[in-house]
């Protein structure tokens, strides 16, 4: 197990490098350093003397990838790539194009996205898994039949809808939460509670309906058929064998939601005005500050890696004949 762990994170190694590089490239060949001044001074006719003052204070003022008039290890170090990019392997983020500190935002901005996604996916989880053993349960019966039938309404119904008919009926009719925004402490929950019902009400649909597959998919299977004849009640062979075995496939799909955890959700911290890290990355994009972009980038690199370090590892917990050699 040590071992493969290991490997798993030398192999990812490489994987991030290319990410950094693939972004930092991307980010300095469409915008020149003197580009991303301008924008950031927001002026038509800026004089090239502010410019140049604001390269020189962020730290763009240097070559990008090969100092010639450095000596020694400086004609790498003192490069715009290594004080934008290099230092994002051991998260030090450096300052925004803006003036910020990127890590002390992140620190800040991290727990209000946590407070929605971490009960969003345990709450989900919960419904989900146990909606669809309910279809799985009564397959083939009207209950299926229209439980099936609600969850493709429901999936075809954008997020957006959910979002809005959300604020309106529960915040503006019934007055029973805020519509939009945060407080520490133990009254974040009255702004959070709405963010979370809508997504668990906005991707019930799909992902009841996913599992539900993969639960009928494990029901047709020889070692439930012969559970089975051996005379064991459905409900053990639904919650004892169909259940665990199913679990693999959920945790592969859960592993897409890790980043998220910390990240957050773009489209619902900015509806409903969560100064988390969604709000802050979607401020970013249209404020055109790359620093805070690059580095949001390469955090959801790490934390994607890690949650599928994470998923291989939970595999020999739901399924002990997998072994990580």
């Amino acid at each position: 197990m040590i071992n493969y762990i290991i490997r798993r994170i030398l192999y990812a190694l490489p994987i991030l490098i290319g990410v950094n590089v693939i972004t930092f490239v991307l980010f300095f060949v469409v915008n020149t350093p003197d580009d991303i001044a301008r924008m950031q001074l927001g002026q038509k006719r800026v004089t090239q003397e502010a410019i140049e003052k604001w390269k020189a204070d962020r730290g763009y003022d240097r070559p990008i990838l090969w100092n010639a008039n450095a000596s020694g290890t400086g004609k790498l170090t003192e490069t715009i790539f290594y004080i934008h990019s290099v230092k994002l392997f051991v998260f030090e983020f450096g300052q925004s194009d803006s003036g910020r500190d990127i890590g002390h935002d992140i620190s800040q901005r991290m727990w209000p996205s946590l407070a929605i996604t971490v009960p969003s996916l345990l709450l989900g989880l919960f419904a989900y898994i146990t909606f669809a053993l309910i279809l799985a349960f009564f397959r083939a019966t009207y209950i299926d039949v229209w439980g099936v039938v609600l969850c493709v309404v429901m999936m075809s119904v954008s997020s957006m809808f959910y979002i809005i008919g959300g604020q309106f009926v529960i915040g503006k009719l019934l007055h029973l939460v805020p519509i939009s925004g945060y407080d520490t402490g133990i009254q974040a929950i009255k702004f959070v509670a709405l963010p979370v019902l809508v997504g668990l009400v906005g991707s019930i649909g799909s992902s009841t309906r996913w599992y539900r597959t993969i639960f009928l998919e494990e029901m047709n299977k020889d070692y439930v058929r012969t559970a089975r004849a051996k005379g064991l009640p459905e409900k053990l062979v639904l919650y004892r064998h169909v259940l665990r075995n199913g679990l693999i496939p959920i945790l592969t799909g859960v592993v897409v939601i890790l980043p998220m955890l910390f990240i957050g959700s773009l489209i619902t911290e900015s509806f409903f005005a969560i100064p988390g890290l969604g709000s802050y990355t979607i401020d970013a994009i249209n404020r055109q500050d790359f620093a805070i972009v690059r580095s949001m980038v390469y955090l959801g690199s790490v934390l994607y890696i890690f949650g599928l370090l994470l998923t291989d590892i939970s595999y020999t917990i739901a399924d002990p004949r997998i072994r990580l050699e």
